[in-house]
């Protein structure tokens, strides 16, 4: 797709927004309006003196009605856009109800504002109530449940806008709470409005007497009302006819171009015609393909890894660059809902289909797997097994969950990700967004700020525990993939390779030399630290030809002596 393609993309999507975000606004005043049927029917009145004169103004009537023109335009460029229908449910919901709402609109926008420019029918809410409530209340429960339909598309179409900021989690259940809330505030309202009016009808003399006092059209007058109803729904039902042909027609020129062919990780291949999408292709294949922001090219979520033909890829827009550097994407990784292949490709998937907006920003380096030397961390306390013996199942639970949240706290607090807990143990990670220097001085001060924490636990849990609380750590640096690995909501960052295995064995060496600390010298060279003090041992470790040297560490205090030595040097 050009570039110049893609701004348009760009610049249609803002402009739905926009004009959605007024006719969101009218039908909120509407319902607010309504919602003062509570009080009385005067306070509607009251209410719809300013709501007239906010909407039927010339600026308001220029931007109400130029708004719901071109969202209809929009709805019908959306419906001719896409290249099949086989869509998420909230979309398929949107995308269906912005081409009903206009048929169910009509009458009344003609039985309202028509009427009213054309003959001066004075509209007022004690009117419309009555002709709603008393005289065709069939129409007055039609009219419910298209307003309730507006309502849930309006808030489908802003559910999509603000579920990527990274507020709308927290704010979720509130936002709901409203959208549920005001409805139904409005429906109340319209009841007792409607039963105070036809209860005033009655006493002015009837329903007939006071719509005549209003002006209401003539016979003659409702003729051309019907008229002008029957035209627009014919024009709105030959538009769509129109949009659906010429779906139609470009599908037949896309199969005669020929087709593409995707592969994916399981062997599954989907052929599709040129111009589709890499997310459309998933879905019309019924192949599971995150996308949060329903392939708007803005969460990254759908990103995939081109295996095989990325060199014939049309080069990402400046949109797609600014996501994918966003979120660190290696040359070969792509967003599927912008990325139209002409040639055939392989592609992977990179996020689970469960991946939420904050998922999607993660860095993608580490959401695709990746080789990059890292600082690996163990950590174990000593003599658990004895300690969980002698306590009930509940009180070790309870101890653990402790005992992780401090050892946690303690290495997201230097930079670290605490990415395993595994019995009374925890493998952490260092540098994986940052150097390995950076990594092998976080793990460092990760060590020191662990012991501190399990001291301070041993302290809280005095009552509790025979003995304060001791635990050994192991570190290692070296190249590792790391990736996000599991399945669903057990998904998350780790690294697999020898390092982790060398680290995991130099955290278990702290039992056999009784220490509080066992690091490869590595370690210490990468972090500019003089461990000439510290006890050193060659290793031979199985799987390793070159012998391994360690230094070994017996008071945690030597560590906090070397890193501040390391920190007083002058630099230079």
């Amino acid at each position: 797709m050009a570039p110049s393609s893609r701004r348009g993309q760009a610049w249609v999507r803002q402009l739905r927004l926009t004009t959605g975000l007024i006719l969101f606004t009218f039908v909120t005043t509407h319902l607010l309006n309504h919602a003062l049927g509570l009080v009385s029917l005067d306070a509607m009145e009251a209410g719809r003196w300013w709501f007239t004169g906010l909407w039927r103004s010339l600026p308001g009537t220029v931007l109400l009605y130029g708004a719901a023109l071109t969202h209809i335009a929009l709805a019908f460029w959306a419906l001719y856009q896409r290249r099949h229908l086989r869509l998420p449910a909230a979309d398929a919901w949107q995308l269906g109800l912005g081409l009903v709402l206009p048929v169910l609109l009509v009458s009344h926008v003609v039985g309202t504002r028509v009427s009213h420019e054309l003959y001066g029918y004075r509209d007022s809410y004690s009117l419309v109530a009555l002709a709603l409530w008393e005289l065709r209340p069939d129409i007055g429960a039609r009219q419910v449940l298209v307003i309730a339909l507006a309502w849930i598309h309006g808030c489908l179409g802003l559910r999509a806008s603000l579920r990527l900021r990274p507020w709308y989690p927290r704010a979720s259940y509130a936002l709901f709470g409203v959208a549920l809330l005001l409805p139904v505030l409005a429906v109340l309202g319209f009841v007792e409005g409607g039963r105070e009016a036809a209860a005033r009808a009655r006493a002015a003399g009837g329903p007939a007497v006071v719509q005549q006092a209003a002006g209401a059209p003539s016979p003659a007058g409702a003729a051309v009302l019907d008229t002008i109803r029957e035209s627009l729904l014919w024009t709105y039902g030959a538009l769509l006819v129109g949009v659906v042909v010429a779906r139609a027609r470009r599908s037949w020129r896309a199969r005669r171009r020929g087709t593409v062919r995707l592969r994916y990780p399981d062997g599954r291949e989907v052929h599709i015609a040129r111009g589709f999408s890499v997310l459309e292709a998933s879905r019309l294949a019924g192949i599971p393909h995150a996308s949060v922001c329903g392939g708007r090219g803005r969460c990254s979520t759908c990103r995939v890894r081109v295996d095989r033909g990325g060199e014939d890829l049309v080069p990402p827009a400046e949109a797609e660059r600014r996501v994918l550097r966003r979120v660190g994407a290696p040359p070969n990784v792509r967003l599927a809902c912008q990325l139209r292949p002409t040639r055939d490709v392989d592609v992977v998937p990179l996020l689970p289909v469960t991946a939420t907006a904050a998922e999607g920003e993660r860095r993608a380096a580490s959401a695709s797997g990746q080789e990059q030397e890292v600082a690996v961390l163990f950590a174990d306390i000593r003599g658990f097994t004895r300690f969980a013996e002698r306590r009930l199942p509940y009180d070790v639970v309870f101890f653990l969950n402790r005992y992780f949240e401090s050892v946690g706290a303690a290495i997201e607090q230097v930079g670290g990700v605490a990415n395993q807990f595994t019995g009374d143990g925890v493998m952490a990670l260092f540098g994986v967004d940052g150097t390995s220097e950076e990594g092998c001085r976080q793990a460092l001060a990760a060590a020191a700020l662990l012991h501190e924490r399990v001291a301070e636990l041993s302290r809280s849990l005095a009552g509790e525990i025979d003995a304060p609380l001791r635990i050994g750590v192991g570190i290692h640096i070296g190249p590792a993939v790391v990736g996000r690995m599991g399945y669903k909501a057990a998904d998350y960052l780790t690294a697999v390779g020898d390092t982790v295995h060398v680290a995991s064995r130099l955290e278990q060496l702290t039992k056999d030399f009784d220490a509080v600390l066992v690091i490869s010298e590595l370690v210490a060279t990468r972090a500019g630290l003089d461990v000439s003090e510290w006890a050193r041992h060659e290793l031979t470790l199985r799987n390793r030809r070159e012998p391994l040297v360690v230094r070994v560490l017996t008071d945690i205090r030597q560590l906090r002596a070397a890193v501040g030595a390391r920190d007083e040097k002058p630099a230079g």
